[in-house]
C-alpha cells in the first residue's frame, strides 16, 4: 500500500534538500560566528559602562548599529547579516527536522525544544531585517521593540494573560540556561574528538559562564513582563539592553553588570567555538 505524503512531509522535503546542500553547513557556521560577534559587542559595551570607561547597555540591534559605524562598517555588517540569515535557516531546519539527531520522538520536551527553535528563527529574522535596514541606510529598529510588542498583546483579548505567560516562559528559559550551564550539557553538541584537552576545558568554561549570563538576563526580562501584565502597562516591559541597565541600578550595580557583561563576552567567544566545532549535520 502506497503511503500518502502528509502535509508535514511537503514541508520537510524542501528543508531536507536545503540541509543536504553543500552550502548549508558553512552558512550555519557563519551564523554562529555572526551571533558570537553580536553578543561579544553587547557584552563589551556593557563592560565598558560597568567599569566607567564609556560604552553603554544595549541589545543585539544596538550591536549592529555599532558595527555599521566602524570603518568598512557596511561591508562588515553585510557579512554579519549573511551569517544571521544562515543561523535563521539552521533554526528553521532544527524546528522542522532533526539535523542533529536529537531524537524523533515528539514528547513534551522535544515539542518545547522545537518551538524554541522556531521562536529563535523568528527573533533572528527580525535582527536580520534590522541589519538590512542599517546597510541600506533606512535606519534600524526604532523605539522599544519589547514595549511595542507588549502593548500589542495587551490590546488583545486575554492580553494580560498572554504577556504574563510570555514572562513565565522567559523565566523558564532563563532557568533552563542556568541548568544547562551547571550541567554543561552543551558539550554533547561539540566535536570533542577534534578538540585538544585545553580547548575542551576552555570551551566548557566559556559556555558555562556565557550561558549562565544569558539565563540571568532572560530571567530579568521575564520578571518585568509579568510586572507589565499585572499592571497592564507596556512601559513596564524591558528588553535585553534595559535588563542590563536594571542590573547597573542595583546595589553593587557596576559589579553585577560587569560580571554579566563579561559573561556575554564569554558567550560571544563560545559561539565562535561553536562556529568551528559545533555538530550541525551528522
Amino acid at each position: 500500500m502506497t503511503r500518502r505524503n502528509s502535509p508535514t512531509d511537503s514541508i520537510k522535503q524542501p528543508v531536507r534538500r536545503a540541509t543536504s546542500h553543500p552550502w548549508f553547513e558553512p552558512l550555519a557556521r557563519l551564523g554562529y560566528a555572526a551571533k558570537g560577534l553580536v553578543y561579544f559587542i553587547v557584552g563589551f559595551l556593557a563592560a565598558q559602562a560597568a567599569f566607567g570607561t564609556g560604552g553603554r547597555t544595549t541589545d543585539t540591534s544596538g550591536a549592529l548599529s555599532t558595527i555599521v559605524t566602524q570603518p568598512f562598517g557596511k561591508f562588515l555588517l553585510s557579512l554579519v547579516t549573511i551569517g544571521i540569515i544562515g543561523y535563521v535557516l539552521l533554526r528553521i531546519a532544527q524546528a522542522i527536522l532533526d539535523p542533529e539527531h536529537a531524537g524523533e520522538k515528539m514528547d513534551a520536551k522535544r515539542i518545547a525544544q522545537r518551538l524554541g527553535y522556531a521562536f529563535s528563527a523568528l527573533a533572528y529574522s527580525g535582527l536580520a531585517l534590522t541589519a538590512v535596514k542599517l546597510i541600506i541606510g533606512s535606519g534600524g529598529s526604532s523605539g522599544n521593540a519589547t514595549q511595542d510588542w507588549t502593548a500589542r498583546f495587551l490590546a488583545q483579548p486575554f492580553g494580560r494573560w498572554l504577556v504574563g505567560l510570555a514572562g513565565v516562559i522567559a523565566i523558564g528559559v532563563g532557568f533552563s540556561y542556568l541548568y544547562e550551564a551547571y550541567k554543561a550539557k552543551f558539550r554533547r553538541h561539540l566535536k570533542l574528538s577534534q578538540m585538544s584537552r585545553a580547548e575542551q576545558t576552555w570551551a566548557v568554561r566559556l559556555g558555562r559562564f556565557g550561558i549562565a549570563a544569558r539565563g540571568i538576563v532572560f530571567g530579568i526580562i521575564g520578571l518585568f513582563l509579568i510586572q507589565a501584565a499585572k499592571q497592564s502597562d507596556a512601559s513596564q516591559a524591558k528588553g535585553f539592553g534595559e535588563a542590563l541597565a536594571i542590573l547597573a541600578q542595583q546595589p553593587a550595580g557596576p559589579w553585577l553588570l560587569g560580571i554579566v557583561a563579561l559573561g556575554l563576552i564569554a558567550y560571544g567567544i563560545y559561539s565562535l567555538v561553536e562556529a568551528r566545532y559545533r555538530q550541525i549535520v551528522r
